[in-house]
């Protein structure tokens, strides 16, 4: 059975012997929620590449101190995946974020298209980016990843062509390509950054936005996938071509 995994904000320089604390919600969800009691095994990571197997050594109400038996570190998974993820309506949105970070990408960017049907702004707009991050961070616990996708900020079009036009590879998800997806080229290193357009489609402006930024626009069959299920496929495709599922 696989041990608990919690989230703390460092780890950098801990070393076997020593006691890492845990406070706040991790530690509440780890005492109160698991019911951890001292004695007992957990794995915590910072979601930057340090991992430690520790055994807690004293719990609190909000509060647990565990004591490291073992440290690992690993590399920046390569090349790196970035999903522009256009805002869907209702939980969808948080359904995408979910598998994404279980497949392992880097970073998700909410993408404010045209024809986004939900439409983020104000108190609205804080809400829905802090129930994406919450959805990450535990999907990213549940997948034991070492490191933890970023969720950035909303983004707009010309933001987006931004990443575009600075990722080693970037594509596009369209219906109407001619090109497909199984064609292109997959850097071993690098930023790749994977377009996925919102219910009502992609616009012509937009389109050509990323398009001369330096995307290239790809279909990925004859079937037409939801904008919350595209970018998972999409990305398995991807990484079926590198070493990091080799």
């Amino acid at each position: 059975m696989s041990l608990p995994v919690h989230l703390v904000p460092s780890l950098g320089g801990v070393a076997p012997g020593e006691l890492v604390a845990v406070d706040g919600d991790e530690a509440h969800h780890a005492v109160a929620v698991r019911r951890l009691r001292v004695g007992e095994q957990v794995v915590l990571t910072d979601g930057a590449g340090v991992a430690v197997t520790g055994e807690v050594a004293g719990t609190g109400k909000r509060s647990m101190s565990v004591r490291v038996l073992d440290v690992a570190t690993a590399e920046a998974p390569a090349p790196a995946v970035t999903v522009v993820q256009a805002i869907p309506k209702g939980e969808r949105g948080e359904l995408a974020v979910e598998v994404l970070t279980e497949i392992g990408c880097a970073r998700i960017v909410p993408w404010a298209a045209s024809r986004s049907v939900a439409v983020w702004k104000g108190e609205r707009a804080e809400k829905s980016l802090a129930k994406w991050r919450a959805t990450a961070r535990e999907a990213a616990k549940q997948a034991r990843r070492a490191w933890f996708p970023e969720v950035a900020p909303m983004a707009t079009t010309t933001q987006v062509a931004d990443l575009v036009s600075s990722a080693a590879l970037a594509v596009v998800l369209h219906e109407e390509a001619t090109s497909a997806l199984a064609a292109v080229t997959v850097p071993g290193d690098g930023d790749v950054v994977v377009v996925v357009g919102p219910e009502g489609g992609l616009t012509r402006e937009e389109v050509a936005a990323f398009e001369e930024a330096g995307a290239v626009t790809v279909r990925l069959g004859a079937e037409v996938l939801r904008t919350s299920t595209a970018g998972v496929a999409a990305v398995s495709a991807l990484l079926a071509r590198t070493r990091r599922w080799a």
